[in-house]
């Protein structure tokens, strides 16, 4: 089995990996464990998040070995059996990339980390269900998910300046003189804008002309090809999952009515829920449930949003300023919670009275600079979040300033 072909291949990425920017999921992951896995959509940066932590922690030593199984090479060979090659080499850590496009990858994952010594870092797309598989991984694979970039990331991504992250204590209690300190040094709403139409992707670094364009391309890869091959849904649904997405593109936002929603797409009502729940695993949309207590909370979503803003102005160039905020608003909360252990997800839920419940205790209504307070005033723990504002005052805080969450 020749392996020195991988070991060359991997160079030439190496080469093109820089440590100097990170994404903030790096540090949180404890890289000595022996199974890890890292999932999240297309393009936002898995794969060199695995290759800087090869290049940080192995350099150009052959003790480590990065691997796509999307390459044709797997199509024949056991990924098993490459593996106890790969350790009887000298190997130490296979990092595994597009674990997902491997056919009966969980068991193969399972026998190397029970066969061998090897440590395993691996990614995929994240449509996987960890816990769904028939080798049992949760046991053994500690599993994190990479989100967008929050405009925190973006911002040290294109060089504009480089802050630190914030909790949401420190950003109730603190909003006004974090939200000063960040302004001193840059123009936050200027960047906010651009953040907004085409940040959320850490290829904005190839520039902006062709963003969008790049961006199309994934949301054709992902269901033209992630979503069947993951979940068999027939090649003939993907044009009515695409007309289902623009037509979320321009709601502003979209209330679900399954009956209302299966009847525009053609796609029946008993497989209606099914694909909006698969459009959510592989980060197209989010669903924010209600916040009233019981299972009608997990049954029925209240409201859908699309996963970030930049995906609306891809599907369609002219979003609804109002989604576009409450969009923003959604992603970054629900991406600040990703890697928070937790039975239910309790990060964001609507609310009777604002627009949103944050961790069961803050209530946000999200407007722009014109936003009145009257509503919420009554409500412990309430807040504006309001565009357009360089800084806050008193329950008043920027919009932007939660983008800095992770």
């Amino acid at each position: 089995m020749e392996i020195s072909l991988f070991f060359q291949e991997q160079q030439k990425l190496l080469r093109h990996v820089s440590p100097r920017i990170k994404r903030s999921l790096f540090a949180h992951i404890d890289w000595s464990q022996r199974l890890i896995g890292i999932i999240g959509q297309r393009g936002v940066g898995k794969t060199t998040l695995m290759l800087q932590a090869l290049k940080e922690q192995y350099g150009t030593s052959d003790h480590a070995l990065y691997i796509s199984v999307d390459n044709p090479f797997f199509k024949a060979i056991s990924l098993y059996e490459f593996a106890i090659h790969f350790e009887q080499l000298g190997g130490k850590t296979l990092y595994i990339d597009e674990v997902h496009k491997y056919s009966d990858w969980s068991s193969h994952l399972k026998s190397i980390y029970d066969s061998t010594q090897l440590n395993i870092v691996f990614s995929g797309s994240s449509m996987l269900q960890i816990h769904a598989q028939e080798a049992d991984l949760s046991r053994r694979a500690i599993i994190h998910r990479l989100a967008n970039l929050s405009f925190r990331e973006y911002l040290s991504l294109i060089g504009a300046g480089t802050f630190p992250a914030i909790s949401l204590g420190e950003l109730f209690a603190q909003h006004t003189s974090m939200a000063g300190e960040v302004a001193a040094h840059i123009k936050p709403l200027k960047h906010f804008n651009d953040y907004l139409a085409h940040g959320c992707y850490p290829f904005i670094c190839e520039g902006p002309d062709t963003y969008q364009s790049k961006l199309v391309s994934i949301i054709n890869q992902i269901l033209e090809s992630d979503l069947p091959y993951v979940t068999q849904i027939p090649v003939t649904q993907i044009d009515k999952l695409k007309k289902l997405l623009y037509l979320l593109a321009e709601s502003a936002p979209f209330e679900p009515n399954i009956s209302k929603l299966a009847a525009m797409t053609e796609i029946s009502r008993a497989t209606m829920g099914d694909y909006l729940r698969y459009l959510e695993q592989a980060s197209l949309l989010q669903r924010v449930p209600s916040a009233t207590k019981g299972t009608g909370r997990i049954r029925k979503p209240e409201k859908i949003y699309l996963y970030n803003t930049n995906l609306a102005c891809a599907i369609n160039k002219t979003p609804h300023i109002g989604t576009s905020r409450e969009t923003f608003f959604v992603n970054q909360i629900k991406s600040s919670f990703y890697n928070t252990t937790s039975l239910l997800d309790t990060s964001i839920a609507l609310s009777a009275n604002g627009d949103f419940r944050i961790d069961n205790q803050f209530t946000i209504e999200v407007g722009g600079k014109n936003k009145g307070y009257g509503q919420i005033k009554d409500i412990a723990d309430s807040y504006l979040a309001v565009d357009d504002m360089e800084t806050g005052f008193k329950n008043t805080i920027p919009l932007w300033l939660f983008g800095f969450l992770y």
